[in-house]
């Protein structure tokens, strides 16, 4: 007798579309945020203004993921990982794709209005760039890095949120967001460059070739010296430089995982999730290397 598989709930396509399926992925963006709210407000920021910043992070995220999928439809059904997203599987019709990311950007322009002036018109130049992401994979060689800018407007929107301004510490804390991007982004392309290969799209892991694994550890090195000129920028305390050091070490060993002639395939899912959980030790050491 053959086993039955669970009937997807009506909805479930929706939630599949929207990635709400995949936390991981929601949170490794709202992490910046959090960190440039909390760092520019010395550790307490409102509690109202950071309530908009989480929800303008996953409704800005939702937007994103199905912007991606609208224009990946007729790709992602050649890809492994991809083949069953809701648009490539036909289980939700463009219409149904275009509506929903609608929704989701008129969301997070509701939010916007909530913040500064600058933080306002931070959110509409974040826009095309959010959008033109997909289009970037087949024309630009690195589209990990048009990725990465689009991660780093998460900073900049936080902290003049905040301050109204965006000084020194906010284009560190930038800086320091498109590297970690750059690298936790490229360890996420590593298992479809074959697949990316055939269909003819461009990812940093088939630019940097064999020498990726350097490339990601070169990305993460990056992430620590700029964060540590953060740390002396605004005089952070010993919390900080703890997670700081639990972060580099991490990254350090992930480097080492990574530089194996054939890591094993489920290597990469795996330091995607680690560095999830490292935003929130550097989130922890940022709030308490203020407050202690």
């Amino acid at each position: 007798m053959t086993e039955r598989r669970p009937v997807e709930p009506a909805w479930g396509p929706l939630i599949r579309l929207l990635r709400w399926d995949k936390p991981a992925g929601r949170l490794i963006l709202m992490l910046p945020a959090l960190w440039a709210i909390f760092l520019a407000a010395q550790g307490t920021p409102p509690l109202p203004l950071t309530g908009v910043i989480i929800l303008g992070t996953l409704a800005t995220s939702a937007g994103g993921c199905v912007v991606n999928d609208l224009w990946d439809r007729n790709i992602d059904p050649l890809v492994e990982r991809t083949k069953n997203r809701p648009l490539a599987a036909r289980s939700l019709s463009i219409k149904v794709g275009i509506v929903t990311a609608l929704v989701a950007f008129l969301c997070a322009w509701g939010l916007s209005l909530y913040l500064t002036p600058l933080s306002f018109w931070l959110c509409v130049a974040a826009v095309p760039v959010i959008v033109l992401y997909p289009l970037a994979k087949r024309v630009f060689p690195l589209p990990q890095l048009v990725l990465s800018i689009a991660w780093g407007f998460a900073v900049l929107i936080s902290w003049s949120a905040v301050t109204g301004s965006l000084e020194r510490p906010a284009w560190l804390l930038w800086g320091a967001t498109v590297l970690w991007t750059m690298g936790f982004d490229t360890v996420y392309a590593i298992p479809d460059r074959d697949f990316d290969r055939q269909v003819g799209v461009n990812s940093s892991a088939l630019f940097f070739g064999r020498r990726t694994p350097l490339a990601i550890g070169a990305f993460f090195a990056g992430t620590v010296i700029l964060l540590a000129a953060l740390g002396l920028n605004l005089g952070l305390s010993l919390p900080f430089w703890l997670a700081l050091a639990a972060a580099a070490l991490l990254w350090a060993q992930q480097y080492r995982q990574l530089s194996r002639r054939q890591p094993p395939p489920q290597t990469y899912g795996r330091i995607f999730g680690q560095n999830v959980t490292v935003g929130f030790v550097l989130l922890g050491g940022m709030i308490l290397g203020q407050l202690i």
